[in-house]
């Protein structure tokens, strides 16, 4: 799409270039931008110039940077992921959960996918799934670390405030070495994801529920071992946040979170 009201478009090299003018906005891959007129907007700055490594590895755990492209992510998990990493094993669960060609994944980039924020926005799911926590640079300078399941408000809103930019999400090394599942459901074959629920166990036995697209925000339901399917089921039940739009009504949503759900949870108490 032509987006006829941009006027300025700037490369950013350093943290002083993401001082914004009025009109402005950071752009990374830029799918959503360019998907739908944008008549506030005149004038973009390019973050992928910032020269953030995609992924850094260290004995905490991964750090992904915002401009890390959703493909280079699937492909570094398959082929150059620390062995003891099986959490990875739902990137590419993840990646299929973007309404999106592959194309668009070469382009759509992990902290761009984030920070838009709706409801099923897959690498939300990821990174909810796996405790990912954002590092946001503040105007003027520093930093400040928020869980990503926080960091969504709602359906294409989060706590960025102005002048604030996400530099990179953190997935730790417990979350990472723990057995995961991804499960996704949408009313049609191709369409945008209705309910996406995460579901892992660490290695000390605590067991991680998530559910996105489902609820307006993430919902993260914890248990210190794989817990009685009862009790899940109740759990997901109780949850808020389920919301009705045309892919789908609130009570469907709460009831197929809940199926999806229990197949994880099968699975997980197999495995452990």
């Amino acid at each position: 799409m032509d987006i006829t009201s941009i006027t300025g478009f700037r490369a950013a090299h350093s943290r002083d270039d993401l001082a914004l003018s009025p009109g402005e906005v950071v752009m990374a891959g830029g799918t959503w931008l360019m998907s739908e007129p944008q008549p506030d907007t005149t004038g973009f700055v390019d973050l992928t110039t910032l020269g953030w490594p995609d992924v850094e590895v260290d004995g905490d755990g991964l750090r992904i940077g915002a401009t890390c492209t959703i493909a280079r992510l699937l492909a570094w998990a398959k082929t150059e992921a620390p062995a003891d990493w099986t959490g990875l094993s739902i990137v590419p669960d993840a990646a299929d959960a973007l309404l999106a060609s592959f194309k668009i994944w070469n382009t759509a980039t992990v902290g761009g996918n984030i920070a838009r924020s709706f409801a099923a926005a897959a690498m939300v799911s990821l990174a909810v799934a796996l405790d990912g926590v954002a590092e946001i640079w503040m105007p003027g300078g520093g930093s400040r670390d928020e869980p990503v399941a926080t960091f969504v408000t709602g359906n294409g809103t989060n706590t960025l405030a102005a002048g604030e930019v996400l530099r990179s999400v953190f997935l730790p090394a417990t979350a990472l070495r723990a057995q995961a599942r991804l499960r996704k459901i949408a009313l049609a074959e191709l369409g945008r994801s209705g309910a996406v629920v995460t579901g892992r166990v660490d290695e000390n036995g605590t067991t991680v529920f998530g559910i996105t697209a489902a609820t307006l925000s993430p919902t993260v339901l914890r248990f210190p071992t794989v817990p009685a399917a009862g009790d899940l089921a109740d759990a997901i039940g109780a949850a808020s946040g389920y919301y009705t739009d045309p892919l789908g009504s609130a009570d469907w949503r709460r009831g197929v979170s809940a199926v999806l759900a229990e197949r994880i949870r099968v699975e997980l108490e197999a495995e452990s």
